[in-house]
Formats: C-alpha cells, sequence, structure tokens
C-alpha cells in the first residue's frame, strides 16, 4: 500500500494538512514537520470511522508531483487491506472466524485498529480470503 497525499497549506499561523482520499484526517502543525507528524495520528484516527462504520477505506491515490505523502503503519495498512477485501467479499467477522477454525471476537479484534495484531495473524485472514499480505522494502 503506497502512502496517501496530504495537502499542506498555510492557514494563520499554522500549516493545515488534509486528505484528499480520506476528508476526515484533518490537521495542523505550527511547521510543516508539526504538521505532517500530526497528519500521520490524524490519518490514522480517521481510519477508525470507517472500521467503526464497516465502510471500505479508500486507497490512496497517486501523490502529485512533489506533493507530500504519509505512510500508514505496517498494522494498520494490513488492517485496512483485511477489512476492504472482507467487504468486497462480503464476508463477516463470523464467515471469516469459521473459514480460520478461530472466534469471532478474535476477527474483530484483527479488525480493530486499537487492539495490537501480529501482522501474522492478518496474513492468515487474508489468506483464509484467497489473498496474500506482502511487504515491500523499498
Amino acid at each position: 500500500m503506497r502512502g496517501y497525499p496530504v495537502n499542506l497549506r498555510k492557514d494563520g499561523k499554522f500549516i493545515l494538512a488534509t486528505f484528499p482520499d480520506v476528508p476526515p484526517a484533518i490537521t495542523q502543525g505550527i511547521d510543516r514537520a508539526e504538521a505532517l507528524a500530526m497528519a500521520k495520528e490524524a490519518l490514522e484516527l480517521s481510519m477508525g470511522f470507517y472500521f467503526e462504520d464497516m465502510r471500505p477505506v479508500p486507497m490512496p491515490s497517486k501523490p502529485k508531483r512533489g506533493q507530500a505523502v504519509v505512510e500508514l503503519s505496517p498494522s494498520v495498512a494490513a488492517k485496512v487491506l483485511l477489512l476492504n477485501e472482507m467487504l468486497r467479499q462480503k464476508v463477516r467477522p463470523i464467515d471469516l472466524a469459521r473459514r480460520l477454525g478461530t472466534t469471532k471476537q478474535e476477527i474483530n479484534r484483527l479488525t480493530n485498529l486499537r487492539h495490537a495484531t501480529k501482522i501474522d495473524r492478518i496474513d492468515e485472514a487474508l489468506r483464509a480470503l484467497g489473498k496474500r499480505l506482502y511487504l515491500d522494502a523499498a
């Protein structure tokens, strides 16, 4: 998963950070560095709205030349991919639990951004959906 392009613009004394792909993610900082640090936090927090509502998380668009990009943490990115695939295939947590031989509660933890999850388990869940999780060191 690529990073999410972020728009940075001067807004009074602050730098406003917004995401064209994730409208709920809005924040600001006193300078570019702080705005980008706050943007990462705002982006990951905003992902929670999609998870709570069980709506697909928008995938990042291609950044424009020179546009800043904010990367999700690997565990959040993996959970986004899992949630989106479950929704795309219309697989309920209980159905995925049956495929994995586990409980619905464990699947709910896999799709909860506030719950720490081993990335290996997210990979297993994606495999149960016919997908594979790839990591790339660039």
